[in-house]
């Protein structure tokens, strides 16, 4: 269904066509899109709902996120006026690890956040993809080395579904630029150094010339992802 060509002529167009392009593609299939309400997934939003385009936008709601961050998804909700739905993690598995091992066992070691990361961020993300046939998502490659040379499009065989970037190109100076000219609501906390924004046990904000993710998991030395999109 994707060719190569389709992917080189998303290149030239804006996100807004991008996205519209998307659907005309897969129309008829169960496209989504996964926010965390970070600055890359607001401007798609923006995109997305800005056009009423036929894509579920969905959030995963970890239960240890920034006020700041409940408070804009109502900001965002309400002012692009889409419908948004929320996966929260399995009750009795966050009961369960908070028994065993206390609320904050990922400092402890690696083995323990990626589990933290797992029960309420990976499963709820299975279960919000079991039915989609595309998976959009907010991946610029800029963001980090694991993302460095992700393609825009990219079958998924594991979850069985399309894969697509379709910001995967965009400089961080060109992401500002979208944000500042359609005015999309942003964290206030990105104003305080918190760039790249997650849980809030696991975040700080960064200092001049760090990359944008040493905020995330700051106490390891491992590669700053949680594993959504290993």
């Amino acid at each position: 269904m994707v060719t190569e060509n389709f992917e080189k002529s998303l290149l030239a167009l804006s996100l807004p066509e991008r996205l519209k392009q998307i659907e005309t593609l897969f129309v008829g299939n169960n496209i989504v899109f996964s926010t965390s309400f970070g600055q890359e997934d607001q401007a798609i939003t923006h995109a997305i709902a800005s056009q009423k385009l036929n894509i579920e936008i969905f959030t995963l709601d970890t239960g240890r996120q920034f006020q700041e961050s409940y408070e804009l998804i109502d900001l965002t909700v309400k002012k692009l006026a889409f419908s948004l739905k929320t996966y929260f993690p399995n009750t009795s598995a966050v009961e369960n690890l908070v028994e065993t091992k206390g609320f904050n066992s990922f400092y402890t070691s690696v083995e323990n956040r990626k589990e933290c990361c797992y029960i309420r961020k990976i499963e709820p993300l299975n279960r919000a993809l079991q039915k989609a046939d595309v998976w959009i998502t907010g991946l610029r490659a800029a963001q980090s080395d694991n993302r460095a040379d992700m393609p825009m499009i990219e079958w998924d065989a594991q979850k069985n579904l399309y894969k697509i970037n379709p910001i995967i190109d965009w400089s961080f100076e060109t992401l500002e630029n979208y944000l500042a000219e359609y005015k999309v609501p942003q964290n206030p906390l990105h104003k305080k150094g918190f760039i790249s924004i997650g849980c809030a046990p696991c975040t700080r904000a960064i200092a001049a010339g760090e990359h944008p993710r040493a905020g995330r998991w700051w106490w390891e030395n491992s590669q700053k992802e949680c594993g959504l999109h290993a």
